[in-house]
Formats: C-alpha cells, structure tokens, sequence
C-alpha cells in the first residue's frame, strides 16, 4: 500500500535506511539533503520503506504544487526491489490531487511511460572510475588531452582544501551573473548542503590556485557508489588556463581503481556535454515529468 504522509509523519530513519539499499539511491534523496533544499517536504511511502517518492513542494497564492529544488537534478522513485513502469505509475497515481501543478525530475532508474504527464528528456553524463588512471586517461578526446598538457604548464597548483564561499563568490562573480534564477537564500543553502556533507565526510573540495588566487574550484558529493560534480566556479583567468579540465582530471586520478561512477550533473548544453564527453563519459537519460491542472488562467501562465 502507498500512502501520503506529512513532513511530520515520515520516519527519516526508515526513509534514509531504504535510500541506502536502494539499487538506485543517491544523495539528493536523503532526508537531510531533503531537508536543507526543501523544509516541509512531504512524501509517499510504500509499506514500511520498500519504495519511496519525496514531494518536495510549495504554495503560492494559496495554491500547492510540487517542483524541482536548486541543486537537485533527480529525485522519484526510490527502492529497495527492482522498479517497474507499473510500479512508478501506481506512486504517480497516489500523488493527491491537492498538487495542482507539478514539475518533476525524475531519476535514470524511472524512465518510463508516465500516462498523464508531459515528458522531456534530460541528460546526464556518467564514467565509471574503476578502471586505472592510464586506462581512463586513453578514453579522453585528443583535444582534452593537449588542453591538460597545456594546463599542467600554466603553473598552477591543485588544493583540497579550497574555501567553499570563494568557490561560490567565483562563480557569483563570472557565470553566475548571467542566472538570475539563482538568489542569495540559494547560494546559502549550497553552503549549507556542502557544510552538511562535509559533517559526514561524503564531500570533496577541490581548487585550482595560481599566484596565491583561486581562480578556480569544485564540489563532489559522493553517496552510494557515485560522485557528483554539483558545483563549480571559475572567472575568467581560469578559462584561459584551462583549470577546469586540470581540476577534474585531478579528481578522476585521485579516485580512479574505486567502485565509483563520477556523475557530471548534465547537461543539456551541447557546449558542455562535449566537455563531459571528452572524459570519455557516457550520456545518459532521465525524465522530467509535468502536470498542469491548475485553474484557469493560471493554467494558461504556467503552461
């Protein structure tokens, strides 16, 4: 049986418990994560944790709907048994009809028809880590490779311990200027997720730093055998440089031979998913659901 439980009634021990044995668990699921990007989610719940499905929701004039969180690229359908496109239909089902607007990524183990919703496809990229360095390093593009040769000449020094509120500022201060999406109360909970994760050492930091500035950085957040590149930021000094590449190379090297897929967060872009193809990583697919029963004319805004 599936039921809707309230922020309230969700056993966040249970709800993380079935996140870590799921055979597609990942890190924006967990109950903390959840908590920090969306206060007062909701969820639907199979049985005592089989399966589960976060809701994460808000309300604007007077009207509920579900959305995507910042920082949170996949959510849907968690658990603990192989999933099924009957089985996410009967979760999708149950969502109430209270939400009358909904828009819904949901994760590469829920690509299914989903009768009643709008799809679109998104990308995500992927490599698998547990090869050796050598070997991984074969897979990249010739371009990437004579970009890191140019980069490993520009004297500039990977840390590990860069600031994260500089790496925010970098990106604040460069590409971010150009998002206007993206407020003051969002960068705050970036740091607080990568504050939280660094609690339980499930995140990595790293920078690029040339004559004593950091021109460059980037967060990995790592749950259930995959690592996600979340965030990053550089100006303009480091694009020259080619530091981004440098940066990420140096990760891959540091966790090369692991049981770990390096997952790049995206992208749509085609600029950037060449960028992430050229490590030799694989496109891979998962949906964004939509559901617009909201009353008229606000139907026809949000439409």
């Amino acid at each position: 049986m599936i039921t809707h439980l309230s922020h309230n009634e969700i056993d966040k021990s249970k709800w993380d418990d079935c996140i870590r044995k799921s055979l597609n668990g990942i890190v924006y699921a967990y109950s903390w994560y959840l908590d920090l990007i969306c206060p007062g989610w909701d969820a639907l719940v199979e049985n005592d944790y089989e399966s589960v499905f976060p809701l994460t929701k808000n309300k604007k004039y007077g009207i509920e709907y579900l959305y995507p969180p910042f920082f949170t690229q996949q959510l849907g359908l968690f658990s603990k048994n192989k999933i099924t496109q009957e089985k996410l239909n009967q979760f999708l089902k149950s969502i109430p009809g209270t939400f009358r607007f909904m828009e819904i990524n949901l994760n590469t183990e829920n690509n299914f028809e989903t009768p009643g919703f709008i799809q679109k496809k998104n990308l995500t990229h992927h490599l698998n880590l547990k090869n050796l360095y050598p070997g991984i390093h074969k897979t990249y593009n010739e371009n990437l490779k004579r970009n890191l040769k140019k980069a490993s000449h520009a004297d500039q020094q990977i840390v590990k311990d860069a600031d994260p509120g500089k790496i925010v500022k970098l990106f604040r201060e460069n590409r971010g200027k150009n998002i206007r999406k993206l407020k003051t109360k969002n960068y705050d909970t970036l740091l607080k997720i990568i504050e939280t994760a660094s609690k339980k050492n499930s995140v990595k930091i790293y920078g690029v730093i040339f004559q004593n500035n950091l021109i460059a950085g980037a967060f990995f957040i790592e749950s259930n055998g995959k690592t996600i590149f979340i965030f990053s930021g550089s100006n303009e000094e480091a694009k020259e440089k080619l530091s981004m590449p440098l940066l990420i190379d140096a990760f891959i090297k540091d966790h090369s031979e692991k049981n770990l897929v390096l997952d790049f967060e995206g992208s749509n872009d085609t600029n950037l998913a060449r960028f992430y193809k050229s490590f030799g990583a694989e496109e891979i697919v998962y949906l964004q659901i939509k559901k617009n029963t909201l009353p008229y004319p606000l139907k026809l805004i949000k439409k």
